[in-house]
């Protein structure tokens, strides 16, 4: 492993960090609905998911799931139906105050945004097609360790960076003014990523 492939998966890695799709979403609606803390737990729990997919890239998972179709289809529905089921819960609350909720535990936050991410099979494909492309065959131990922390403190760094800017007063306010339209879009878009993932091939 070089620095030059490390600087290479980083700088992809950020650019699809910042592309628009169920994570961020995701972290973009516990922020700004349940405050700082609540989203960077979710961002927390989205990045180990995502060093889950990335160190089993680098182990083989994916050509585990080419040889058992069955389980890429599983993991892909369940993803699917969990996506959906956050797209539901968010369009039937779209009008209710955020301080009518009932605030979840820190813990179900990291469980909630590792969900998201665990159940998002194209994190792991992703993964391994950067992997593929990027560093050399041959790794070693100590190397794959380094890589699949490099991910997970990268992700972490970059939805704190975008939790705590999400929860300044301003963007909290003009979040609450349009809450409803914010939420029925949000819900729109993480129904729309559950559909898409569970009729594409």
């Amino acid at each position: 492993m070089t620095l030059e492939s490390l600087v290479a998966f980083n700088l992809l890695l950020l650019a699809a960090l910042a592309s628009p799709g169920a994570a961020m979403i995701f972290v973009i609606k516990t922020t700004v609905s349940a405050g700082r803390v609540a989203g960077l737990l979710s961002g927390v729990g989205l990045a180990l998911a995502a060093g889950c997919w990335t160190a089993s890239a680098f182990l083989g998972l994916d050509r585990l799931l080419a040889l058992a179709p069955w389980a890429y289809v599983t993991l892909k529905v369940a993803g699917a139906l969990y996506l959906i089921w956050i797209a539901v819960q968010t369009w039937r609350h779209a009008r209710q105050a955020p301080g009518d909720a009932v605030p979840r535990p820190a813990g179900r936050n990291l469980m909630a945004g590792a969900l998201v991410n665990l159940g998002n099979p194209k994190s792991m494909l992703f993964a391994a097609a950067l992997i593929l492309v990027v560093f050399p065959r041959g790794m070693n131990a100590g190397e794959i360790a380094f890589v699949v922390f490099n991910h997970v403190v990268l992700e972490i760094l970059f939805y704190s960076l975008f939790a705590t800017l999400l929860s300044t007063p301003v963007a909290r306010q003009g979040y609450l003014r349009l809450k409803p339209v914010f939420d029925r879009i949000a819900a729109l878009l993480l129904g729309a990523f559950g559909a898409r993932l569970l009729i594409e091939r």
